[in-house]
C-alpha cells in the first residue's frame, strides 16, 4: 500500500514542500529479519534485540534467533557492505530466507553531494538485490548529531530526511523515520538524552528505546504506545511514555496513517 504525504503544511516533520511518498510492508508481521548498519544499531545491547522483544510482545510468541540476524562494521557507510554474503542467509546460520532486510547508512553519508550520490547508487544496487532474494527492503532514517560532537549542525537532520526519503521513494522501500523521532522527541522535551553525553552522535539507551519503538511502529503498523517492554527494568514509566507517543506520533505523520 502507498501513503502520500502531502507538503510541509500538512506535515512540517518531514520535508519542505516536496511531495513524499513511503510504502508500507507487504508483510505486516515479519519475523526472519535481517539488519545491516554499524554502530548505531549494535549499541545498548544492539536495537535488533529490542525489536525483537517488542514484536515477541505484540505477537504473543517467540521468534527464533537463528533466523533474525544482525550484520555490523564499526564505522561503516552503506557501500562498507558486501550483502551478497548475508542475503545467503545459511552463510550467516539462518535456516531460511529474511522476510525483511533493513539498511542503515553511515553518520558521514549526508556531508557533501558526492557522498549523498553514492548512497543513492548504493541504496539502488543493494535494494535490488533484496528484492530478488525474496526479502523486502527497508531503510532506517539515521537521527542527526547533538552537542558535543563536533559537526552538530541544524542542516544535517534536513539532509538526512530528504536522502532517505528520496532513496525509499526511488526503490519503492520503506522509509524508517528514526531521525525525525529524534528529532521531535527533544523539540518537546530537550532536556532528554537520546545520545552519548560524551559524543553526541550513538544513541544512548533511550535512543535505543525510542528508535526500536519507531522500527517496531513502522513495519507492524502498530501503535507502541501499551508495550511493556522496558529491557527487564532498565526503562522506567515515565520515558517510556514519552518515548512510546514520540514513537506513534511520528509514525502516524509520516505515513499518513491512523495507529
Amino acid at each position: 500500500m502507498k501513503y502520500k504525504l502531502l507538503s510541509l503544511t500538512i506535515l512540517p516533520c518531514v520535508l519542505f514542500a516536496l511531495d513524499v511518498e513511503v510504502f508500507s510492508l507487504k508483510n505486516k508481521n515479519p519475523e526472519k529479519i535481517l539488519f545491516i548498519g554499524n554502530s548505531y544499531l549494535y549499541y545498548n545491547d544492539s536495537l535488533h534485540n529490542h525489536v525483537r522483544r517488542m514484536l515477541e510482545e505484540s505477537y504473543q510468541k517467540k521468534i527464533k534467533t537463528t533466523n533474525y540476524k544482525l550484520v555490523t562494521i564499526s564505522g561503516s557507510r552503506s557501500w562498507h557492505h558486501n550483502i551478497d554474503h548475508p542475503l545467503k542467509h545459511k552463510k550467516i546460520g539462518a535456516k531460511r530466507p529474511f522476510e525483511l532486510v533493513i539498511l542503515q547508512g553511515g553518520s558521514g553519508e549526508t556531508d557533501t553531494k558526492k557522498e549523498r550520490d553514492i548512497f543513492a547508487k548504493e541504496v539502488k544496487k543493494n535494494i535490488t538485490k533484496i528484492q530478488k532474494s525474496g526479502a523486502e527492503a527497508a531503510l532506517y532514517m539515521i537521527h542527526a548529531y547533538v552537542p558535543p560532537h563536533k559537526q552538530t549542525n541544524p542542516q544535517m537532520i534536513k539532509d538526512i530526511k530528504q536522502m532517505y526519503i528520496e532513496a525509499g521513494n526511488k526503490n519503492n522501500a520503506l522509509v524508517i523515520p528514526v531521525g525525525i523521532a529524534f528529532e521531535k522527541a527533544y523539540k518537546a522535551n530537550p532536556k532528554i538524552e537520546l545520545h552519548k553525553f560524551f559524543d553526541g552522535s550513538h544513541p544512548s539507551l533511550l535512543g535505543t528505546y525510542l528508535a526500536s519503538c519507531v522500527v517496531y511502529s513502522s513495519i507492524t503498523q502498530r501503535s507502541p504506545i501499551g508495550i511493556k517492554y522496558d529491557y527487564f527494568g532498565q526503562v522506567d514509566k515515565a520515558d517510556i511514555d514519552f518515548l512510546q507517543s514520540i514513537a506513534h506520533d511520528t509514525v502516524e505523520e509520516f505515513f499518513g496513517i491512523s495507529l
